[in-house]
């Protein structure tokens, strides 16, 4: 899919009210639909696997599927993969061919106890789901919480590696679903503004805005973002039951001036310099939306703050 340009930026002057609502709506639709499947797939298996890359919005979505199945009377349970991460080690953590610890890696996550979970949670079992202290880079003594499954009670386990092969093989009933932004902005058919450019200035603005992280501290990941991305995400993404994008025609028009300026600072000799450089531009070819006018049930609410969801 791709996005015009000139559509966009009309709007966005003539009318925003309705720019945000055809961006929302379309999103709601594709909510709905993947909630349908889920209900369709319980007299199969409980588990949900939610994937995507980061900045793709998986944890809203997870929370508005969640309301979308209630509405079929069915009730969901949200579990962060991140939980399952091992305690970092120098004997046992992967690294990059640089030496790096490679924290993207499917291995720093504990499989083992998570297919456990999932086969225990499937007949019916309790579980005691494990909890990460990232400060402190390991796993905490006591779990984040229990859970047992009932009747008519569904879990939505989201994550980057929820795709991966060695999830699915073991679990190939489970309902898979991948989520990313999915769109291109084009304008005379040449692509202005790239798909994977709508999660990088979706991570800049979240990061700013509640991770405290220079815009400089967020670039200089990019890179090694999108390398596990290609290696272990995007491999797996045609595994999925379902797959829909979560990009927002507005959404650029709305970021634009905290994205401006953030990407103002692209430090030299970064690497993907040339591409980090390029977005500034491209973001320049957008208007401006008063973030006021973003409903605050809107997905766009994960990364801009003033949303009706605790994350």
């Amino acid at each position: 899919m791709a996005y015009q340009l000139s559509d966009i930026n009309f709007k966005t002057v003539s009318d925003p009210v309705s720019l945000i609502e055809e961006g929302d709506a379309k999103y709601r639709e594709n909510v709905e639909q993947a909630a349908e499947r889920i209900v369709e797939n319980c007299k199969n298996s409980p588990i949900v696997l939610l994937s995507g890359p980061s900045g793709s919005g998986k944890t809203t979505t997870a929370m508005k599927i969640s309301e979308a199945l209630e509405t079929h009377g069915i009730r969901s349970h949200y579990v962060g993969m991140d939980d399952y991460f091992k305690t970092i080690s120098p004997e046992t953590t992967p690294r990059t061919p640089e030496g790096e610890y490679d924290l993207e890696s499917p291995l720093c996550l504990d499989m083992e106890l998570m297919n456990e979970h999932f086969t225990q949670l499937a007949r019916g079992e309790r579980i005691y789901v494990p909890k990460y202290e990232f400060s402190r880079k390991m796993r905490a003594y006591e779990p984040s919480k229990s859970l047992k499954l009932g009747k008519d009670e569904i879990v939505i386990f989201e994550g980057i590696h929820a795709l991966n092969d060695m999830i699915t093989d073991r679990h190939p009933e489970a309902f898979k679903l991948y989520i990313s932004a999915r769109s291109d902005v084009v304008f005379g058919g040449k692509v202005v503004f790239k798909r994977t450019w709508f999660r990088l200035v979706r991570r800049m603005v979240r990061d700013y805005n509640f991770r405290g992280s220079a815009p400089s501290e967020t670039m200089g990941m990019w890179a090694n973002v999108r390398r596990g991305e290609k290696a272990y995400i995007s491999p797996f993404k045609d595994k999925a039951d379902y797959q829909f994008d979560s990009s927002l025609p507005y959404e650029l028009p709305v970021f634009n001036r905290t994205a401006t300026e953030l990407f103002k600072t692209v430090p030299e000799g970064i690497e993907r310099f040339d591409e980090l450089r390029a977005v500034l531009p491209a973001l320049q070819l957008f208007g401006d939306i008063d973030p006021e006018l973003v409903p605050r049930n809107s997905l766009i609410r994960e990364f801009i703050g003033g949303g009706s969801y605790e994350y």
